[in-house]
Protein backbone atom coordinates (compact mmCIF):
# COMPACT_ATOMS: atom_id res chain seq x y z
CA UNK A 1 0.00 0.00 0.00
CA UNK A 2 2.66 2.76 0.89
CA UNK A 3 4.30 1.88 -2.50
CA UNK A 4 1.36 3.16 -4.55
CA UNK A 5 1.55 6.40 -2.55
CA UNK A 6 4.74 8.02 -3.55
CA UNK A 7 3.76 7.54 -7.10
CA UNK A 8 0.74 8.75 -6.93
CA UNK A 9 1.93 11.61 -4.86
CA UNK A 10 4.33 12.66 -7.74
CA UNK A 11 1.98 12.19 -10.51
CA UNK A 12 -0.62 14.41 -8.82
CA UNK A 13 2.20 16.94 -7.82
CA UNK A 14 3.97 17.01 -11.52
CA UNK A 15 -0.31 17.18 -13.19
CA UNK A 16 -0.53 20.70 -11.07
CA UNK A 17 2.84 22.12 -12.32
CA UNK A 18 1.20 21.88 -15.79
CA UNK A 19 -2.23 23.58 -14.51
CA UNK A 20 -1.02 27.55 -14.79
CA UNK A 21 0.14 26.51 -18.61
CA UNK A 22 -2.76 25.43 -19.74
CA UNK A 23 -4.87 28.09 -18.50
CA UNK A 24 -2.35 30.41 -20.18
CA UNK A 25 -3.41 28.58 -23.16
CA UNK A 26 -5.67 31.13 -26.04
CA UNK A 27 -9.51 30.79 -25.03
CA UNK A 28 -10.67 33.03 -28.18
CA UNK A 29 -12.17 30.01 -29.66
CA UNK A 30 -14.88 29.45 -27.00
CA UNK A 31 -18.63 29.41 -27.66
CA UNK A 32 -17.60 29.38 -31.37
CA UNK A 33 -18.50 26.49 -33.45
CA UNK A 34 -15.46 24.06 -34.77
CA UNK A 35 -14.51 24.95 -38.13
CA UNK A 36 -15.59 21.63 -39.45
CA UNK A 37 -19.26 21.97 -38.04
CA UNK A 38 -21.29 23.45 -41.23
CA UNK A 39 -22.86 26.75 -40.81
CA UNK A 40 -26.75 26.47 -40.33
CA UNK A 41 -27.64 28.11 -43.72
CA UNK A 42 -25.73 25.21 -45.51
CA UNK A 43 -27.82 22.67 -44.22
CA UNK A 44 -30.51 20.86 -45.64
CA UNK A 45 -33.97 21.05 -44.20
CA UNK A 46 -36.34 18.45 -43.21
CA UNK A 47 -39.87 18.28 -43.43
CA UNK A 48 -41.63 17.88 -39.59
CA UNK A 49 -44.75 18.10 -38.21
CA UNK A 50 -44.79 20.01 -35.04
CA UNK A 51 -46.41 17.53 -31.70
CA UNK A 52 -45.52 19.83 -28.74
CA UNK A 53 -44.17 23.15 -28.06
CA UNK A 54 -42.54 23.81 -24.86
CA UNK A 55 -41.28 27.07 -24.38
CA UNK A 56 -39.97 27.12 -20.67
CA UNK A 57 -37.61 24.76 -21.26
CA UNK A 58 -36.91 25.95 -25.26
CA UNK A 59 -37.78 22.85 -26.96
CA UNK A 60 -40.34 21.70 -29.87
CA UNK A 61 -41.13 17.74 -30.05
CA UNK A 62 -41.17 17.00 -33.82
CA UNK A 63 -42.14 13.69 -35.89
CA UNK A 64 -39.77 13.78 -38.93
CA UNK A 65 -38.95 12.07 -42.06
CA UNK A 66 -34.89 10.63 -42.42
CA UNK A 67 -32.73 13.22 -41.38
CA UNK A 68 -29.60 14.00 -43.84
CA UNK A 69 -27.76 13.29 -40.84
CA UNK A 70 -28.51 9.69 -40.83
CA UNK A 71 -31.13 9.77 -38.07
CA UNK A 72 -34.18 8.08 -38.79
CA UNK A 73 -37.91 9.01 -39.33
CA UNK A 74 -38.92 9.27 -35.70
CA UNK A 75 -40.94 11.42 -33.34
CA UNK A 76 -38.16 13.20 -30.67
CA UNK A 77 -37.98 16.36 -28.91
CA UNK A 78 -35.47 19.12 -30.33
CA UNK A 79 -34.02 22.01 -28.60
CA UNK A 80 -34.44 25.45 -30.54
CA UNK A 81 -30.96 27.85 -31.15
CA UNK A 82 -33.69 31.03 -31.04
CA UNK A 83 -36.91 30.90 -28.46
CA UNK A 84 -38.47 33.35 -30.99
CA UNK A 85 -38.93 30.37 -33.32
CA UNK A 86 -41.40 28.39 -30.89
CA UNK A 87 -43.99 32.12 -31.16
CA UNK A 88 -43.99 31.21 -34.77
CA UNK A 89 -44.83 27.47 -34.70
CA UNK A 90 -48.32 25.81 -34.10
CA UNK A 91 -49.02 22.68 -33.04
CA UNK A 92 -50.47 20.35 -35.75
CA UNK A 93 -48.54 22.69 -38.83
CA UNK A 94 -45.43 21.32 -41.00
CA UNK A 95 -42.60 23.48 -40.73
CA UNK A 96 -39.32 23.07 -42.33
CA UNK A 97 -36.00 22.75 -40.51
CA UNK A 98 -31.85 21.97 -40.12
CA UNK A 99 -30.91 20.49 -37.03
CA UNK A 100 -27.76 19.36 -35.52
CA UNK A 101 -26.08 18.05 -32.35
CA UNK A 102 -24.97 21.03 -30.00
CA UNK A 103 -23.22 19.33 -27.16
CA UNK A 104 -25.04 16.15 -26.94
CA UNK A 105 -28.75 17.34 -27.79
CA UNK A 106 -29.99 17.67 -31.11
CA UNK A 107 -31.08 21.36 -31.85
CA UNK A 108 -32.46 22.95 -34.49
CA UNK A 109 -30.48 25.90 -35.95
CA UNK A 110 -33.06 26.64 -39.17
CA UNK A 111 -36.38 26.95 -39.02
CA UNK A 112 -38.85 27.78 -41.69
CA UNK A 113 -42.64 27.93 -41.27
CA UNK A 114 -44.29 25.48 -44.13
CA UNK A 115 -45.86 27.55 -46.44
Amino acid sequence: MKTLIAPTLTALMAAGALLPALAQTDHGAHGKAPASAPAAASLPLSDGLVKKIDKANKKVTLSHGPLPNGMPAMTMVFRVKDSAWLDKMKEGKTIRFAAEDINGAMTVVRFEPDK
